[in-house]
């Protein structure tokens, strides 16, 4: 048993004896703002004072006195109006210092396992062939890989999955593009296609219900020819973005089982002027179309088969989707519908949304004039980050540079409430002084130079549990309750502002501590920073950045 539980089966008693009756789970308990108030506290008697018939200090007071002794507990205080206080005892921090010190691969620090071995799909990303990997795709790539490494930290089998639509009206555009335009680049045929299509829309069509039906040798070398460039393409910015995918859906495999799962359900679905449509104003929601009138599977029948794709490839508990949060509404739908034609899934499927990124300068384009994608954002940062490798004792500075813009980017999308938009700002991303990822980086680099100097000059970390607690101990103790709450809310939020604490408490101690400097305190400040270094190292992957021990 944890320290934290030890606290709350004591208070669970303790508040039984004088007549309040709360299970363990029950019993708030928090992390104190300040430790000068403690490890924990817990404001339970100003909750319950008036149903038991007394103030909230009284109440605080007698359920104090019958506490007793508590493992990890050095003393308890009542303060203010009734708030029930708990400081640690030395040996409880100095366990966790340990904890950390001892990561490995078979029980890594910080771990968990909330959910128990259940196997968990997370899909994210979701660029479409042909088009180019924007910022939407980035901002999913970032909270969907964190998310599933929150997942797996917490003792999921996590099956990564990338939903790409490489058929439909893009498609078209692009192929038609490129008939007319055969020297341009995917990228310009899909402009260009863009571009006429109010002008050629029967054509374009035209091309579209060829791709769907593959029925034209010229217009299916075209599809695949681009496609496999497309996903190569993509490969290279998962590399960069150190996410590996274990299943890959397709529209063009996941359209057919649509239309038969649409069509086998007329109980379900509606003709509407030739189109096959889902009434969701039965529901509270709003009416869609899974099938047009030409009988070609729209998104939603596309995303049904999707569901049906995933559960034949890979069985799971749960299925989450990460997408921007204006497809809130589109999700409902689709997930009524899914809930309506397989209602022994009813629950399985889970939308996480995000909200939008938007620039501090006010506009979506590059210094170069161009809209900014997510790929043309990784390579201005990159390049930028590039002139200050240079000057760092990295042995590779363009790989550095490169962790430092992927830093950069995955800091300022997690860092925000998930279904808030962002406010991207270059210079903050790339800082290494206070809110950003590279600061982070520096932090964990820090600390990976003071320990290889201790091994240097033969100082060898050591925990003395009774050194007096500090800060950073404090917080090092609180790490696998961040990471608990972090994935149950998947909120990777919690984990950015817990390691920016932590970064921030360590910088300020190492400012104004000699760290290796032959005092008999040495070998614990030694393995209190190899501690840091650790838990920063682990934080910083559950958020899907680079730890570099160089910078």
């Amino acid at each position: 048993m944890d320290v934290r539980d030890a606290i709350r089966n004591a208070l669970s008693s303790a508040l039984g004896r004088v007549g309040v009756s709360l299970t363990k789970e029950d019993v708030p308990l928090e992390h104190t703002a300040d430790f000068a108030h403690g490890d924990y506290a817990t404001g339970v008697a100003l909750k319950y004072a008036k149903g038991a018939g007394m103030s909230p200090r009284e109440l605080a007071e007698k359920v104090v006195a019958g506490l007793g002794a508590i493992d990890g507990v050095e003393k308890i205080e009542v303060a203010g109006a009734g708030f029930i206080n708990f400081f640690l005892l030395p040996q409880a921090l100095a366990d966790s210092i340990e904890r950390a010190r001892a990561d490995n691969a078979e029980e890594k620090w910080g771990a968990n396992k909330i959910n128990g071995g259940k196997k968990i799909m997370v899909e994210y990303t979701d660029p479409n062939p042909f088009k180019e990997f924007h910022i939407g795709h980035l901002m999913s790539n970032a909270i969907g890989e964190s998310l599933a490494r929150l997942l797996e930290f917490s003792g999921t089998n996590v099956l990564r999955a990338n939903y790409q639509g490489d058929v439909g009206l893009h498609v078209a555009k692009t192929i038609w593009g490129k008939l007319q335009k055969t020297e341009a680049s995917w990228g310009e045929a899909y402009v260009y296609g863009s571009e006429q299509y109010e002008s050629n829309k029967e054509a374009i069509g035209a091309v579209n219900k060829l791709v769907y039906e593959k029925s034209d040798e010229k217009i299916n070398t075209l599809y695949k020819d681009g496609r496999a460039e497309s996903l190569e393409h993509f490969e290279t910015l998962y590399k960069t973005l150190g996410t590996k995918f274990d299943h890959y859906f397709f529209e063009s495999e996941t359209g057919p089982l649509g239309v038969t799962l649409v069509r086998a359900h007329p109980e379900v679905f509606d003709d509407s002027e030739g189109a096959t449509v889902f009434r969701g104003e039965k529901f509270g929601l709003h009416t869609r179309v899974f099938i047009t009138s030409q009988g070609l599977p729209t998104y939603e029948a596309k995303d049904l088969g999707l569901a049906e794709a995933k559960k034949e490839k890979a069985p799971f508990d749960t299925s989450i989707t990460v997408t921007a949060s204006e497809q809130n509404d589109y999700f409902s739908v689709v997930l009524k519908a899914l809930e309506l034609v397989h209602p022994e899934w009813q629950g399985q499927f889970e939308h996480v949304s995000h909200g939008m990124m938007r620039f501090a300068e006010g506009k979506m384009s590059s210094r170069k004039g161009n809209v900014v994608t997510g790929e043309s954002l990784l390579a201005e940062l990159t390049e930028v980050a590039r002139s200050r490798a240079k000057e760092s004792r990295a042995e590779d500075t363009d790989t550095l540079a490169e962790q430092v813009a992927v830093a950069a980017v995955k800091y300022q999308v997690l860092k925000q409430q998930a279904r808030k938009d962002i406010i991207f700002n270059r210079e903050q991303a790339l800082s290494l002084e206070g809110d950003s990822g590279p600061y982070l980086q520096y932090a964990h680099a820090r600390a990976c130079a003071v320990v290889e100097k201790a091994k240097a000059e033969g100082v060898e970390a050591k925990v003395n549990e009774n050194a007096e607690p500090q800060e950073l101990a404090r917080l090092l103790h609180r790490f696998p309750e961040v990471v608990e709450r972090a994935a149950r809310e998947r909120e990777s939020r919690h984990v950015t502002t817990y390691i920016l604490t932590l970064a921030g408490a360590f910088n300020r101690w190492y400012a104004n501590e000699q760290i290796v400097d032959g005092s008999p305190e040495a070998p614990h400040k030694v393995a209190l920073t190899d501690a840091v270094r650790a838990t920063l190292k682990n934080g910083l992957w559950l958020l899907g950045i680079p730890s570099p021990d160089k910078m």
